[in-house]
């Protein structure tokens, strides 16, 4: 454990950041099963409103430095496409 103050607060400091990180990681990767389970089941209005969701935690994880830009736009990419081949499957 660290002597100087500043050390001390330092290392609270992150402590906190690994929590938040830890969350905003677990929720993308939730969201995205998530819409991946609704595909599954043919719920396509729930797969669309989850994709808003998803997409909006993968673009706050992206601007929190948890994900690089291109794995943000891979992951987004990858979950609309799905949504949308299932759409058109459906019409």
């Amino acid at each position: 454990m660290a002597n100087i103050k500043s050390s001390k607060k330092g290392v609270k400091q992150i402590k906190v950041r690994h929590l938040k990180n830890l969350t905003r990681r677990s929720d993308v990767k939730t969201y995205c099963k998530k819409v991946e389970t609704a595909l599954t089941e043919k719920d396509l209005e729930a797969a669309k409103s989850l994709l808003r969701v998803a997409e909006s935690k993968i673009a706050r994880a992206r601007g929190k430095g948890l994900l690089k830009k291109n794995t943000a736009s891979r992951k987004i990419s990858r979950l609309a496409q799905k949504v949308a081949q299932a759409a058109k499957a459906s019409s």
